[in-house]
């Protein structure tokens, strides 16, 4: 059980748990930074215009093969 809960997802993209744990911590903060960046551009549209859009993007070309 503990295996299937914490262990065979991050060995099926070939990490450790601590590795993924990591990449999945720092994934997190990049998506909440992009989330701030939009909420400022919905109130203030010239600021961040594709900041958010361009940070997913980023996010999106690292994981999109990941394990395969």
């Amino acid at each position: 059980m503990i295996s299937k809960v914490f262990l065979d997802h991050p060995k099926s993209v070939d990490e450790t748990y601590l590795e993924h744990a990591r990449f999945a911590g720092t994934f997190s903060l990049k998506l909440f930074g992009a989330g701030f960046a939009a909420l400022v551009h919905a109130l203030v549209p010239a600021m961040f215009d594709k900041t958010a859009s361009r940070m997913i993007a980023e996010m999106y070309a690292k994981t999109h093969n990941r394990g395969q």
